[in-house]
């Protein structure tokens, strides 16, 4: 503007005269007026946006646990939902420890209990023992359309230790599309439909962090590392809370828990048993061998049922199962006589089957 109007000025010498300086004088006033007020409404919007994320950052959590083997890291991300200190996360091999750290936006370091987790969704809540806590509420969920302006926090590469903020990532929402559209392609038992988002939300230590709209309030969760197989691409994806809803409130209500409360009583004298399924599984020599099955005895209730070699025990009944120990274990709460349900994650289809010494059968998921 002021190069437009040195050169007018100079190519035309009416353009000294009182009434045109004045005018152009006025013009050049106007322009500085209106991107005044476009610095000014763009500093009011930083400074709302400012607030929102001391709001939100105090809602989330850095998660702490096992790591390490084939280098893979031993942190995530997850938010806090009740203020009794329940935090949502993504269902990981970090979770996969009896020693789970977490800690809060201000820096307070507490051990995380894992009290259940949903397979199917890859979700999963702990808690910790404190109270008086700020947490998004996920009975009042907000929605996010294609084109929808977003913000991502988590400990993204493990940047936020201690009481350092969550890194925040700017992004649009791209599409609303199901995954189950993509099976074969991304390696992941969630069918159901997410937030394709242009963000870089796919790295280590964003699982379970909590994607937001520009007024702070809770959309989704940041799903794990996805990267399709066909062509090496990753995907940038969120989990809708109300996809999610349900499955918390199943584990907080005692479904698909981490671990039966110890009570010899509740017991039968004749507990369901592996040999008595046909169902041998690799040997235990870690502290937490996943349970996969070795062997598959034929003419057994196993076999009949369609248990097959390699496939992966996560639920007994409505029970999480993490190792071949504690699916021993649960058995012994199992009468000889009843019947088991016992889900299996073949591949990345999660399968279910029903089965007993005399009527083994399969079940439809």
């Amino acid at each position: 503007m002021r190069q437009i109007i040195s050169i007018n000025m100079m190519m035309n010498p009416s353009s000294f005269s009182r009434g045109a300086c004045a005018a152009r004088f006025a013009t050049f006033a106007s322009v500085l007026l209106f991107f005044a007020s476009v610095a000014f409404a763009a500093g009011e919007c930083l400074a709302e946006t400012a607030g929102t994320l001391d709001q939100v950052q105090a809602k989330i959590v850095k998660i702490y646990g096992a790591g390490g083997y084939r280098g893979l890291e031993a942190y995530q991300s997850g938010m806090l939902i009740s203020p009794q200190g329940h935090i949502l996360t993504a269902y990981s091999y970090v979770l996969d420890t009896d020693y789970i750290t977490a800690y809060l936006a201000d820096g307070r370091k507490f051990e995380a209990k894992l009290l259940g987790a949903d397979p199917r969704l890859e979700a999963a809540v702990l808690k910790i023992n404190a109270d008086d806590l700020p947490y998004f509420d996920l009975d009042r969920p907000a929605k996010a359309e294609a084109g929808s302006k977003v913000l991502a926090l988590s400990n993204v590469f493990n940047v936020a230790q201690g009481d350092e903020p969550a890194s925040v990532q700017h992004g649009i929402v791209s599409a609303i599309a199901k995954l189950e559209a993509r099976r074969g392609a991304f390696e992941t038992p969630y069918r159901g439909p997410v937030y394709v988002l242009d963000a870089k939300t796919n790295n280590p230590g964003s699982a379970g962090g909590a994607l937001v709209n520009r007024r702070g309030e809770l959309l989704a969760m940041l799903g794990k590392e996805l990267r399709n197989s066909m062509n090496n691409t990753w995907l940038n994806y969120a989990v809708p809370i109300e996809e999610l809803r349900g499955s918390v409130q199943a584990i907080r209500g005692g479904k698909f828990v981490a671990q039966r409360e110890s009570d010899t009583n509740r017991k039968p004298p004749h507990s369901l048993t592996l040999e008595a399924l046909g169902i041998v599984l690799v040997p235990d020599v870690l502290e937490r061998t996943p349970p996969y099955v070795e062997q598959v005895r034929p003419g057994s209730p196993a076999e009949k049922a369609g248990l097959k070699p390699d496939d992966l025990v996560v639920l007994l009944g409505d029970q999480l199962v993490q190792s071949c120990k504690l699916l021993r274990g649960d058995l012994e709460y199992v009468d000889a006589f009843d019947s088991v349900k016992i889900t299996v994650l073949r591949g990345r289809d999660l399968m279910e089957f029903t089965l007993s010494e005399a009527t083994p059968k399969k079940d439809t998921p």
